[in-house]
């Protein structure tokens, strides 16, 4: 399993690859809302294995605070522990980048235990995102949940 930055047109585009697999074919978002002008600005993780890509997110930096957002794995890569190596591997990019105060993320209600056992904690209502229950997380940026 290699964890690197999404540097290639075709290293980004198996990133939106899999984000479409899993957003919009498993999930149902719209594929409008998918793929967005943040992209743009954003870094991009790209997880693969010898068969090709398996995982991605995406880090933005935004008013002082780095964003992780657009998590995801190939439904075959589940549950192996991939996902917490894809968000260590997002915590130590970010730790290498621009100075931050914390590092936000936006939660799917069923897998906010997964990232309160990443140093996050979740913060104000849930509420609607595609039709798909969120919520506001955060931690700081020297790893203690905020």
């Amino acid at each position: 399993m290699n964890i690197a930055i999404a540097r290639t047109d075709a290293e980004r585009q198996a990133c939106f690859d899999l984000r479409f697999e899993v957003f919009v074919d498993e999930q149902g978002v719209t594929p409008e809302s998918e793929i967005d002008a943040a992209d743009q600005e954003a870094i991009h993780l790209l997880m693969t294995e010898e068969d090709g890509p398996i995982g991605t997110l995406r880090i933005l930096y935004e008013a002082g605070d780095a964003r992780i957002g657009r998590v995801c794995l190939r439904q075959s890569a589940r549950g192996k522990g991939l996902g917490a190596a894809l968000m260590q591997a997002a915590l130590a990019a970010i730790a290498e980048g621009p100075a931050v105060t914390a590092i936000r993320l936006s939660a799917q209600v069923p897998v906010l235990g997964f990232y309160e056992g990443l140093g996050f904690t979740a913060y104000g209502p849930v509420y609607d995102d595609e039709g798909i229950p969120h919520r506001s997380m955060k931690r700081d940026a020297t790893g203690a949940a905020g």
